[in-house]
């Protein structure tokens, strides 16, 4: 889920098995490692550290579970009404896909997106029809042949000129038609459905975090179900991760500032680490 408040944008997305009581075997090792590794990128996803390590981190978390992360999932730097910004993180990288080095920097934002897979994590697209969302491609121009297509076209300009959209927003009769016109001709960026082989299992975890000057705020998050995974993290380097904390102590230093008469001292607490113990980890 996705949404917007003047073109500052927040995003979301959590993985739920629909049944009563803890998840169990697969289930539970898929959804743990997709969770362990988002808690593990939000602390690595911070000023001064490099996408790459972000991408080797979650990589050896996901094979602690005997998992895999899904290929070609993009984390993207966000700004305003830019959902796909120049900065990102890469899930797996392969001679296929290849992104720039970058360094996280204090005030940017950014959507994590971990997806873990019980398979090969090399999903496939099966059916193109089964595409919903689509998005402007602004850099492209192209003359459209079709009557249906120009239309809808128009109707995308005005209505959904920069980020993704639902084509049940669109004119229903006119929309299918026209909207494999412009996919065609690269007018728009689809986002596809895609599969992974019958009978492993896929768990996605996508979080919104700001690099504040005291810290990271996870500002986007769902509770997770009870897990009972069949394995366990014993990893010094993973375990070191999670322990972590999202908060940065705040720097002494300088001439305090001297206070009046009956001024309260301000809390220490706000600037402590936080104990990745309370909210990180799959136990």
């Amino acid at each position: 889920m996705g949404c917007h408040i003047d073109g500052f944008i927040a995003v979301v997305a959590h993985t739920h098995v629909v049944q009563s009581g803890p998840i169990t075997g697969k289930q539970a090792d898929v959804v743990a490692a997709a969770n362990t590794a988002a808690e593990v990128a939000l602390r690595l996803v911070r000023p001064g550290k490099k996408n790459k390590d972000v991408s080797d981190a979650i990589q050896k978390v996901a094979a602690a579970y005997d998992c895999k992360i899904v290929e070609g999932v993009l984390s993207h730097q966000l700004k305003q009404f830019v959902i796909d910004g120049n900065k990102v993180i890469l899930s797996v990288s392969n001679p296929d896909t290849r992104v720039d080095d970058a360094e996280f920097e204090e005030n940017e934002v950014y959507a994590v997106d971990i997806v873990a897979s019980t398979g090969e994590g090399k999903p496939k697209l099966l059916d193109e029809k089964q595409t919903t969302i689509y998005k402007r491609a602004v850099d492209k121009n192209y003359h459209l042949k079709m009557k249906a297509s120009r239309f809808i076209f128009s109707e995308i300009n005005q209505r959904f000129p920069i980020l993704p959209f639902t084509a049940r927003a669109l004119e229903e009769k006119r929309a299918r038609l026209g909207l494999v016109e412009c996919v065609n001709h690269d007018l728009l960026q689809p986002y596809p459905v895609l599969y992974e082989k019958p009978g492993d299992y896929v768990a996605h975890i996508k979080f919104t975090v700001l690099l504040m000057p005291n810290g990271s705020d996870r500002i986007t998050s769902h509770p997770l179900q009870e897990l009972q995974p069949t394995k366990t993290i014993d990893d010094p380097e993973i375990k070191a991760w999670l322990a972590l904390g999202t908060k940065t102590k705040k720097k002494g230093g300088g001439k305090k500032k001297k206070g009046k008469k009956g001024d309260k001292a301000e809390g220490g607490a706000e600037g402590e680490a936080m104990d990745a113990s309370t909210n990180g980890g799959a136990s």
